[in-house]
This record gives structure tokens, sequence and C-alpha cells, in this order.
């Protein structure tokens, strides 16, 4: 499906049939085409056109996918722009790209530069003879969307897609979780994620099926919207997962219309998934994918094997291999960097050749991720490279001391981040936040995890916190826990 064409197809098929709704306002097929044609003759209006970049920064709203695909319909690309950044991140990012124009919101406005066109308001109606009729013609290679990365390791990186890796993730992401024009998507995380953009918004549409989105996430009132809206899926972050596996007993949603939840953007616990599964009576599916891949790359099966503790089995059209130092193919179990094949993978990093050739190689995408094959070809994470420990010789996978630390009552989070040393190079430190009701202390968990680990494994501290810090896509922020940290006096 060339998704500039989606909407067309769907207004002609089903014009009154529901399509996209938020907090306040719910389009049909036909409305929502018909907001997209609006939209798309303000920006033209604006001197927007084929091979332009459209920024998109607003709050989880029907405008941003409208804005999003009003870029498609004129060939322009989108790049969507977290609206928590500070000033000086957002003028990075728009410079980056050379975006053309922003579309963002009144109380949002001040913080664009003023050297980027803005447009604050799609409910504008221009005249129908200013109205684009059919979507500029657009090919398989046009860009499509700009995802920036998280720059945890540098200046943020724009990650190139084009509509084919788009039309290939979607079609893979259909056919990987069996979507039918049934089905009906909440949208929990943030827009301007791949995650957020690619599973909960464009592949229930491209089945025929709709999307609710939802403001920003609280646990108090997620299942509120679920029983309202009635949703068929939604798509979390292990801290999701754990804010709602911890409500109060006296919450007792009906979860009946769900289907199943997708788990991803950071590996969770058996223990945290098991609990929820127990709790409300719905599978969670964990996957595993980099927006570098257009969003996934591994899902648990639907309807087969679910292997607790690993990121399932490779999309429909997609080859996962694990290398060696040398690159090397590893086929006998043991960790190496994981590589992802496909019609998913990224065209590069716009304007960073270098870091293109050495992050995509004859097609294979190296992620930067440490994981195993088992013999049904099911992916575990061990860990992420970057956040591998290597104490005195010896290397050391933060998550497997964050994984036994899981399985203790009381932990709700657990990050475990290497503190440097003089002579031993790094040392691990593990930083928990607890539930309500717990009772453990840092003694008692610093004992667990010396009866379950080695000893060169075991953390120098343990460190309880009120909240484990997270990033806007809601992943553990390790870089800010590194930041804590600073080098002791060197023993031996």
């Amino acid at each position: 499906m060339h998704l500039p064409d989606l909407l067309d197809l769907r207004a002609s098929s089903a014009p009154e049939a529901p399509a996209l709704a938020d907090d306040r306002v719910s389009l049909s097929n036909r409305e929502f085409r018909d907001a997209v044609r609006s939209a798309a003759a303000l920006l033209s209006a604006r001197g927007i056109s084929h091979g332009d970049v459209v920024a998109i920064m607003l709050p989880n709203r029907v405008e941003f996918v409208v804005a999003l695909f009003a870029a498609w319909r004129l060939g322009a690309a989108a790049t969507p722009v977290n609206p928590s950044l500070t000033a000086q991140e957002i003028e990075f990012q728009l410079d980056d790209c050379s975006a053309a124009l922003v579309v963002t919101a009144p109380e949002l406005e001040l913080n664009t530069p003023s050297a980027v066109a803005r447009l604050t308001d799609l409910t504008d109606r221009p005249e129908v003879s200013r109205l684009t009729d059919t979507p500029v013609q657009t090919t398989a290679n046009d860009l499509a969307l700009l995802i920036y990365t998280s720059g945890t390791t540098g200046k943020p990186k724009g990650v190139m897609l084009d509509h084919g890796n788009l039309t290939a993730m979607t079609s893979m992401s259909v056919d990987a979780f069996s979507i039918d024009a049934e089905v009906h998507s909440l949208l929990i995380l943030p827009l301007f994620h791949v995650n957020g953009i690619v599973v909960s918004i464009l592949s229930p549409l491209v089945a025929g099926g709709r999307a609710t989105i939802a403001g920003r996430f609280d646990p108090s009132t997620f299942f509120d919207r679920v029983e309202a809206a009635r949703p068929t899926f939604f798509s979390g972050v292990p801290t999701i997962y754990a804010m709602l596996a911890n409500l109060p007993e006296t919450v007792v949603p009906d979860t009946s219309s769900l289907r199943y939840a997708v788990c991803g953007a950071a590996p969770a616990s058996p223990a945290l998934l098991d609990a929820f599964e127990t709790r409300y009576g719905v599978p969670v599916v964990e996957g595993y994918g980099l927006s570098e891949g257009t969003c996934a790359s591994t899902v648990n099966p639907l309807n087969g094997p679910r292997k607790p503790g690993t990121v399932g089995l490779p999309l429909p059209g997609q080859s996962i291999r694990i290398v060696d130092e040398n690159g090397d193919t590893i086929d006998d179990g043991r960790p190496g960097e994981v590589l992802v094949h496909g019609a998913n993978v990224m065209r590069g990093y716009l304007g960073r050749p270098e870091e293109t050739a050495a992050t995509v190689q004859d097609g294979w995408l190296r992620t930067g991720d440490i994981g195993r094959l088992d013999e049904d070809s099911y992916l575990t994470l061990v860990d992420r490279a970057k956040d591998m420990i290597i104490r005195g010789g010896e290397n050391i996978y933060p998550k497997e001391i964050e994984n036994v630390v899981y399985r203790l009552p009381g932990v709700y989070e657990a990050a475990v981040v290497g503190q440097p040393h003089e002579v031993k190079g790094e040392e691990p430190v593990l930083f928990v936040s607890l539930t309500a009701e717990a009772t453990i202390t840092e003694a008692d968990i610093d004992a667990h995890v010396r009866r379950e680990l080695s000893k060169y494994k075991w953390p120098v501290d343990v460190i309880v916190v009120d909240e484990v810090p997270k990033n806007p896509v809601g992943k553990i922020d390790k870089p800010s826990l590194r930041r804590r940290l600073v080098a002791p006096a060197s023993t031996t």
C-alpha cells in the first residue's frame, strides 16, 4: 500500500466508516481525507512541494496525523519533533534537515526558530479550487520520514525512511499480528516516535481499521479510556506495563475488547509481563526493533509459542544474523551483535555518509545490540553493546543483573550502569525503584544478587531511588544515571 494513496482509497470504499479519533474529535474516512486535502492546500500555499521537509511538533492529537498525510500528499517528507525538546535542540533538528516549515501549536510556537516558517492552524478551509484532488506522484524511493535518534552518543542523527520502508514495515506488521479491518488501536506512545506512527497509526489504517489517539499516558485513567474506546490492542513500553501492573487491587477494569498488547522499545522482564497478563487477562507480545529498521524486526508470535525472556521471531520478510567481532556468523547460540536485513532497513543517516556506511553494510543493519538466537530462531537480547561493562577484563551485561533483581518481590524498576574506575576500568552500580508496598532494603537486594550471580558481576553499590529516570519515549535513561556517578578513589 503506497501510503499517499491510502486515504483516497478508504474514503471511496467506506466513506462513513471510522478512521481516526482523539480526545476532542472523531473523523470518518471521508472527513479524514478532506482534512488532509485542506491541510495539503495550506501547506502548498506556504510553498511546500515535492522534496521539501515539513516538521511536525504537536502533542498527541489528530492534527499530527493530518499534517503527516498532508505532507505526503504533496510529495514532501515529514520530521516529527519532540515538543519537550529545548529551543536549541529543536533548532538543531530543523536546521539539520533544512525544514521548510513547522506545523505546531500556538503554545509551542515560541520554541521554534524564527528562521523557519510556522503553521499553527490546520483547521482553516482554503477555497475548493486550491484543494489537491489527487496526491502528487511519489515513488517507493521518495523520502517519507526523518526520525531523529535520541543522541545519547552525540548529536541526534536523522534516520531516513522512504515510502518503500514504510510500505514494507506496515505490511510486515499486518502479517505478523494478523491485523484485519476490525482492528482498533489505542495510541498511548508519543507520535514523534516511529513506534507510535507505524504500529498504532499506519498499520491499522492500512488494514482498514481505525486508531484512537490518547493524550499523555496516565495509569490512573488508562483503563477508563480502554472501556470507553473499546480498542483491540495497544502498544507500550515496559515502564507503562509496570505502572499498570502495580495499580491498586481495587482497579478491576473491563479489558474484554483487547485481543493483545505489544511491548517494545526496551527489554521487559518475564516477571513483569506475566504479572500484567495474569492480572488483566491480556496477552502481551514482546518485540524488538530500531528506528533504523522502521520500528520492528522481531516479535513473539501472537498465534504460536511465546517464549518469555525472548523478543520473538523475525517479522515476515526480515532476516536476523548474529555475528562476532570479526563479522563472522555465529550459529551455535553464543551471543554476538544482532544484524537485521529486509526492505525495512533505512536508507541511511541524513548527511552522514560515513556513519551510514558503518551502520548499514551489504544491506545488513548493524544494531549495536548483543543477542543470541536459539534453536527455533527466537532472539534473546543480552544487552546494548554500548551498555556492556568491562570490569578488569571481564564482560558484564547489565541486563543479566537487572533480570535477577526483577525476580525480587517489591522491585519496580532496575537499571545497572558502569561507574568509572581507575584500575578496573568500570564497575557496575545498581539503581532500583520499589513498589509502594515494598519493605526490602538495599542490603536485601545486595544479598539477593550475591546469591544469584558470580562475584565479578556484583554491583559495588545499590542505590534505591524514588523513580528511575526515563527519556521521552519511556526508556530508562541510562546516560543520565551515568552522569550521577563519579569515579571513586582507586582501590586495589
